[in-house]
């Protein structure tokens, strides 16, 4: 029972990210810092994905990387069925394209290294995982090689200054993806303070007895 009981908190909870995500990601950020239009270089995504990881890694602690691959998959099923009711089509192919490969690295990342210092699997598997997920998700859905999917936001494709600084101009969805990664990098660092305070309570368990 605390498997299953577990299982599908994680499911929920991994559910919940992947849906606000792919909502909040189709909006930027309004107003300037700095002098920077911060509509040019960041979506309100880029902060709540990251704790998708968390969800990963606390998981694949508490009951290793098979249950980890479950709920990712999981997840994945529930999460993008329901991004195509809250979310353009091409939208939710990326998110689900990128979320799978992404949090897949994940779990490999944090398996080969759990026997190591606390806080290594953790920031190695989401740092990787985020790297990847980034990449694929922007160009899934913004890109011009991928027009095929299905429209996409003509604002994410008209040129802006890279990181909305530089002189160098390129599609806004470039903007979009460094600052994503840059987020996301300070993000996770900052889940490793929950998943730290988490490690005494949600102690690994013993496999699930088969049936």
């Amino acid at each position: 029972m605390p498997y299953l009981r577990f299982t599908l908190i994680y499911v929920l909870l991994m559910t919940l990210v992947v849906v606000a995500s792919n909502i909040l990601v189709q909006y930027p950020l309004s107003g300037t810092l700095f002098g920077i239009n911060l509509a040019d270089l960041l979506t309100w995504g880029a902060f709540t994905y990251p704790i998708a990881f968390l969800v990963t890694d606390l998981t694949n602690r508490q009951f290793g990387p098979a249950i980890a691959r479950r709920v990712v998959l999981a997840g994945f099923i529930v999460g993008v069925t329901l991004s195509f009711w809250t979310s353009i089509p091409r939208i939710a192919v990326a998110s689900g394209t990128a979320y799978l490969v992404g949090q897949l690295l994940d779990i490999s990342v944090f398996n080969s290294l759990r026997r190591q210092s606390w806080w290594r699997a953790p920031l190695a598997g989401s740092m990787l995982g985020s790297v990847l997920d980034t990449a694929l998700f922007f160009s899934v859905a913004f890109a011009a090689t991928f027009s095929f999917i299905g429209p996409n936001d003509a604002f994410a494709v008209e040129t802006a200054p890279v990181l909305g600084l530089f002189a160098y101009e390129a599609p806004r969805w470039i903007s979009w993806a460094l600052g994503d990664l840059t987020v996301k990098v300070l993000v996770g660092l900052v889940m490793l303070l929950p998943y730290g305070a988490l490690m005494n309570t949600l102690k690994p368990m013993p496999p699930a007895p088969s049936h």
